[in-house]
């Protein structure tokens, strides 16, 4: 991690630790960027996913799926050592080992079949139990809902991911694209639990979300959360 990084970093925990987590202080700039964002994706982003749906079988749609599942695998193992949870760790990186070679390379589920639950962890989540509030709301350009917590997590799990690793720069772009097409396609199936102000309605789940799991599901009991799982989180 270099300095500019580790600076980026401290700042973001400085800064979740004295703003209340529910506030929305930048809400005029959040919604200016959100206009931005939607922009994108109804001429880009949702007419595209719309075109992966309709031509891709279901059953290499669900392969992609596990595919990108199978590579957060790494950085599950990884939160999961670090929120003192060996157990779920070794449970974690045991579905990695399966589902990389008999599964495929990820594209098969196997580690599921096999009794071996799976888990959606980042550096953001294990920030949220070492006691790091989460920050106000942000509302990121192209990459959509966040926290300073949430930003300082991607920072940590970006490397801990799978694809970080892959050396070639179009490959890894490939990747990363691909990645975006996959999960913009499956919020195509959540949309029409959004009513009202689209805006506070996204800010307001995201954040429930959060709450969610930082806590571990412990005592934020919400059925709204396993609709938006795959959306808010991947």
């Amino acid at each position: 991690m270099n300095y500019r990084r580790f600076t980026s970093i401290a700042l973001l925990f400085f800064l979740s630790n004295f703003i209340l987590a529910n506030d929305d202080p930048f809400e005029e700039y959040n919604r200016k960027v959100w206009a931005f964002n939607e922009f994108l994706d109804n001429n880009f982003a949702k007419p595209t996913a719309e075109v992966y749906t309709s031509i891709t079988p279901d059953f290499i749609e669900v392969g992609i799926t596990n595919f990108f599942r199978n590579l957060n695998e790494l950085d599950n193992t990884a939160n999961q050592l670090l929120q003192g949870r060996p157990l779920l760790a070794i449970n974690d990186f045991t579905r990695f080992l399966i589902n990389s070679t008999i599964g495929l390379g990820g594209f098969i589920d196997v580690g599921s079949k096999f009794g071996l639950e799976r888990h959606d962890e980042d550096f953001g989540q294990t920030l949220g139990t070492w006691g790091v509030g989460s920050g106000p709301f942000l509302m990121i350009p192209i990459y959509g809902p966040s926290t300073p917590r949430g930003l300082a997590g991607r920072t940590v799990s970006s490397v801990l991911s799978g694809t970080f690793a892959i050396e070639e720069t179009d490959v890894r772009i490939g990747l990363t694209a691909l990645d975006a097409l996959e999960t913009r396609a499956r919020y195509l199936e959540v949309e029409t639990l959004i009513i009202g102000d689209r805006y506070s309605f996204i800010r307001d789940s995201y954040m429930q979300y959060q709450a969610f799991e930082s806590s571990n599901g412990e005592d934020q009991p919400d059925d709204f959360v396993d609709d938006m799982d795959d959306f808010l989180l991947d």
